[in-house]
């Protein structure tokens, strides 16, 4: 029998959020407990951190079945230092199979691709470089 978490990463069989994420933790040099600490609303720090670290880390290994809520989304955004569209994109992406753009490694360029789903890794990475020579070729 399948849990609620793995039927959900079957639904859309992406992990655009997690992925995201993950790959800038060790950018931020976070821990999971680090990174949990500091997913404080902006709107409403009196809250607190809304995520403990376990919960964290399952969103990051994609194990979450419920997209993050609006203030999560914030307290991530903030949390990670990305774009708060970033993160809401990569929830719609993840949670609702919303496909439409791949970020770079230094969230500096976005790509927007038709077909992603289509794409394996290695095209995604090749992509990825393409777009960092443009933007360092506007940057000169």
């Amino acid at each position: 029998m399948m849990t609620a978490s793995e039927s959900a990463a079957e639904e859309t069989g992406r992990s655009d959020l997690s992925d995201l994420l993950r790959n800038r933790m060790p950018e931020l040099g976070l821990s999971y407990r680090t990174a949990a600490d500091v997913t404080i609303d902006p709107r409403n720090p009196e809250a607190g951190p809304l995520y403990k670290r376990g919960t964290l880390e399952n969103l990051l290994k994609n194990r979450i079945a419920g997209a993050p809520s609006e203030a999560q989304c914030r307290a991530l955004s903030a949390a990670f230092q990305l774009p708060l569209t970033a993160v809401q994109r990569a929830v719609a992406a993840q949670y609702q199979g919303y496909i439409a753009e791949h970020w770079n490694g230094s969230e500096k360029a976005r790509i927007l691709i038709a077909r992603i789903d289509e794409m394996d890794d290695d095209s995604l990475d090749r992509l990825t470089r393409l777009a960092e020579v443009v933007l360092d070729d506007k940057s000169k």
